[in-house]
């Protein structure tokens, strides 16, 4: 019964880490609820009126999510520094109560120091955060001067409250975190293997879900590798383990990437695409090869739940000899002799569970240590040695730095002067709907410009934010004629918003704003200024400031969603151009390069592309064709990403993998590829560039396995091959959406 308990238990937990990689959304919500709540604990212990209790939550809040540094001693430093920020903030505040022009006029300056601080890093934005939040904390209590020693006592016991939370009672280490990280991805790679399982048993009519939950899993997958690569540098104890984790954590992504492929290719009548897998609404293959019900589909059923199994089954759980036998059984699919008789479709399937079970091998030995040798197979010593020879070979390298922009170019500039224009047009409007709430358009106008680059994110934003503030209306003042005057019911009402807020805002912008304006709603009834007519006027002045935000963007400086698009189309162009190079380079027997570092430099640039395409691609626009376009675009894009990353892993087993040799002949092909992604590059840049894309022979034709002079281990050129191809493919199609000339084929 308690084995039992056990494992339903870590099923559940397995799911938490899957939907919250790392935890970071429940860690988030958790220490701002418990700072809230032992700083209410306090100041009632003190005998604090109702509006200071606000204060002090509010103080509390801000004080804790503000700081978003890795590094404890980074996060101290930053906490100390706040408070006087802070006692500066509602010093000034207070004083400046009374006199409107020169209040408005500082807090328009507080609002450009606040977001041009962004530029000095995780610091600068912390300090400008608290500045303004809690100047905007004094506009909501109504601060005076008599009430400062007070508040300065409030403000204070906040902020100690709230590093004790930090570093006491909910603490959070750049190591603890990576490793819920490792976790989340070891769930999520469990997932997708389910949905591969899926796929395979799916019929016709549920196909193309299938296939959904398979795309919607590597994703998943692959958003949780980049969280764990912007986190190995603090978490881990020197360069040359973070360096061995990059690399086996690649290794995983590519195999269970791959693995989804090779099943598409089993089910359907042609090769499985890869855009397939990156294109939501892409045409569902014809499925006329499986399911069937013979031994072999069987035994790839089994398999696939045993690779399941040995994804899920945590460090030290894997001693067992039943769990060994697994491991060895999986491993020795990367055998020919090993593999069932079968189509070559489905032998490749077999084959990549073979990878993925050494991708898991490998990440559990760059993890944990060295792991019990004693049941090992020959094919589990081979892959223990190839594993053992690349851990020798990697090293830690120095990236180089992007020029930074100065003047009016550089983003946090440009950002702080278009705040402050929108601010100030916000403060004209909503002193004309309140001259006592003028500042809920500010705060309005602050937000959307937060993580916004372009005129279209800020205005999708601004929509969300006012949908979200319309329905937190209606529930605030339904729950304000429920709660009345029981005010512990009504704090505890607060603090259960505000951990929904944290936990659902990298999810929904809606949800959040649902959840803010239901707890404002609630504050106002603590602070007996509750009515429908002021719910209300909150919604016009959320709906005034995210007018007054979108006209700045617009008209100031403005960053226009195509302009900041293409820049990132631009980029993201360069960095695959420059993988792809480096990785066939080494390929064909050039020097070795940093190359998984070039490809998640790449990785993170697309995912930047993919968001700021959010508002050409958002459900509500009318331009259909171009919706579709930049869909198109990006899934082709994330395909050319994903063979780039399959090449750079495979180039950095060069020096040390028997099975891999280098091949001259593939330079040319790379030369073919990157020439035709610098050329649509220099379209993107440049709508009147000169340039034709190259066509030619099928780059899979330079090599054929089995023709004499073919290597013993052909099958892996074979696969470099195919995804060379793969990726002159998708470039090739990547220049028709984009209006690149392609020569038409030679008669």
């Amino acid at each position: 019964m308690r084995a039992a308990g056990r494992a339903a238990w870590a099923r559940l937990w397995d799911r938490v880490a899957a939907s919250d990689p790392g935890l970071l959304r429940l860690t988030a919500g958790l220490r701002t609820v418990a700072s809230i709540a032992l700083t209410l604990t306090v100041l009632s212990l003190l005998h604090a009126s109702v509006p200071h209790l606000v204060a002090g939550a509010m103080a509390a809040m801000v004080s804790t999510f503000a700081i978003r540094e890795k590094q404890r001693a980074q996060q101290a430093v930053t906490l100390a520094l706040g408070l006087p920020v802070a006692l500066a903030s509602v010093s000034l505040s207070a004083l400046l109560n009374s006199r409107v022009v020169a209040g408005d006029v500082f807090f328009v300056l507080l609002i450009f120091g606040a977001v041009y601080s962004r530029r000095f890093g995780d610091r600068g934005t912390a300090l400008g955060l608290i500045g303004f939040q809690i100047y905007f904390l004094s506009l909501f209590i109504g601060a005076t001067v008599s009430a400062l020693p007070r508040l300065y006592g409030v403000i204070g016991v906040a902020f100690v409250c709230s590093a004790l939370v930090r570093f006491a009672l909910v603490p959070e280490t750049p190591t603890g975190t990576l490793d819920r990280l490792r976790r989340a991805f070891r769930a999520r790679f469990a997932q997708l293997v389910t949905a591969q399982l899926a796929l395979l048993d799916a019929g016709p009519d549920d196909m193309e879900k299938a296939l959904d939950d398979v795309r919607e899993g590597t994703a998943r997958l692959h958003e949780t590798a980049l969280l764990i690569q912007g986190r190995l540098e603090d978490g881990t104890s020197d360069e040359a383990v973070a360096r061995l984790v990059q690399r086996r954590i690649a290794d995983a992504e590519i195999a269970a990437e791959r693995l989804g492929l090779l099943l598409l290719t089993a089910r359907s009548a042609e090769r499985g695409h890869t855009l397939t897998l990156h294109l939501p609404g892409a045409p569902v293959p014809s499925a006329d090869r499986l399911p069937v019900r013979d031994e072999t589909t069987d035994t790839l059923r089994h398999e696939l739940e045993a690779l399941r199994l040995l994804v899920l089954r945590p460090a030290g759980a894997d001693s067992g000899t039943g769990l060994a036998r697994v491991r060895n059984r999986l491993l020795g699919y990367r055998e020919e002799e090993n593999l069932p008789p079968a189509s070559d479709a489905v032998q490749d399937v077999f084959r990549g569970i073979g990878e993925a079970a050494r991708a898991v091998l490998g990440l559990r030995i760059a993890v944990d240590g060295p792991q019990d040798e004693s049941e090992d197979t020959p094919a589990t010593t081979r892959s223990r040695e190839e594993l053992d020879a690349e851990d020798v070979a990697i090293t830690g390298s120095e990236e180089a730095e992007d020029a930074e922009r100065t003047g009016l170019r550089r983003p946090t500039t440009r950002a702080a002067v278009q705040v402050a224009v929108g601010s100030s047009l916000a403060i004209i409007g909503g002193e004309f709907l309140s001259s006592q709430r003028w500042y809920w358009a500010v705060l309005t106008c602050w937000i959307v410009f937060l993580n916004t680059s372009s005129t279209g994110e800020i205005l999708v934003k601004g929509y969300r934010r006012l949908l979200g503030t319309v329905l937190g209306v209606v529930a605030g003042i339904g729950l304000a004629g429920l709660v009345g005057h029981h005010t512990w019911t009504a704090f505890a009402l607060v603090l259960l918003f505000i951990f929904a807020m944290f936990y659902t805002a990298p999810l929904s912008y809606t949800l959040m704003s649902f959840f803010v304006t239901a707890m404002l709603g609630l504050l106002y009834t603590l602070l007996h200024t509750y009515s429908a007519s002021v719910l209300v006027l909150r919604v016009e002045e959320t709906a005034l400031g995210a007018a007054c935000g979108v006209v700045a963007a617009a008209l100031v400086l403005p960053v226009h969603t195509d302009r900041r698009t293409n820049e990132l189309l631009g980029t993201v162009l360069a960095r695959l151009a420059e993988v792809t190079e480096a990785s066939v380079e080494q390929l064909s027997g050039g020097a070795p390069a940093e190359l998984l570092d070039k490809a998640r430099d790449l990785d993170q640039v697309l995912a930047d592309l993919s968001a700021s395409t959010q508002p050409l691609t958002h459900p509500i626009t009318p331009l259909r064709a171009r919706r579709d376009t930049a869909r198109f675009v990006v899934a082709l894009l994330e395909t050319c990403a994903y063979h780039a990353r399959y090449l750079a892993a495979t180039a950095e087993l060069l020096p040390t993998h028997p099975s891999i040799a280098a091949d001259p002949r593939l330079r040319e092909a790379g030369r073919r590829i990157v020439h035709n992604i610098e050329v649509i590059g220099a379209h993107v840049a440049d709508g009147d560039a000169v340039g034709l894309i190259e066509t030619g022979p099928s780059i899979a034709s330079l090599l054929r396995p089995g023709t004499p002079g073919t290597p013993r281990y052909g099958r892996v050129t074979d696969r470099v091959l195919r995804h060379l191809q793969r990726l002159d493919e998708a470039v090739v199609g990547l220049a028709r959406p984009l209006g690149v000339p392609i020569p038409a084929p030679a008669q």
